[in-house]
């Protein structure tokens, strides 16, 4: 009776281990497909929220091109507006500059031609001073070659 009560036990517990074991079996394999599925679900959330922000991204790209082509222009109408000033006010002064210059010019010119005029004049009275001399001269030594002819 011992004997048969020992087979029965270890029967016995031969059928638990195998069905323990049939049952962690299961266990692993619902916990397999749990994780499975809770991977799936956020590997779709991960792709969703990657997408949104894709789509964010491009919109605020679009949004700064756009603030950056208006500033752009902005500046370019600003930056002719100034350089048709500066031409502006260094138009007005080169032609007060071309004024003054051209004032200044005449007055040396007048000045030049006075000075001139003088000089002429002064040129003009030591010829003549010089030609009475010369004259004078030449008369002298006629009136000597003469006398000596005589």
């Amino acid at each position: 009776m011992k004997t048969r009560f020992s087979l029965m036990i270890a029967s016995a517990l031969l059928a638990l281990t195998a069905f323990s074991y049939g049952q962690a079996g299961t266990d692993v394999m619902k916990a397999a497909d749990d994780t499975g599925k809770a991977t799936d679900t956020a590997a779709k959330k991960t792709a969703h929220a990657t997408k949104k922000a894709a789509v964010k991204t491009g919109d605020a790209t679009g949004t700064a091109a756009k603030d950056t082509g208006k500033a752009t222009k902005t500046a370019a109408k600003d930056t002719g507006k100034g350089t048709e000033k500066a031409a502006d006010k260094t138009g007005a002064a080169t032609k007060t500059a071309a004024k003054k210059t051209g004032k200044a010019t005449e007055k040396a010119a007048d000045k030049t031609g006075a000075a001139t005029k003088t000089a002429a004049k002064d040129t003009g009275k030591g010829v003549a001073k010089g030609t009475k001399a010369v004259g004078k001269g030449v008369k002298k030594g006629a009136e000597k070659t003469g006398d000596e002819v005589k």
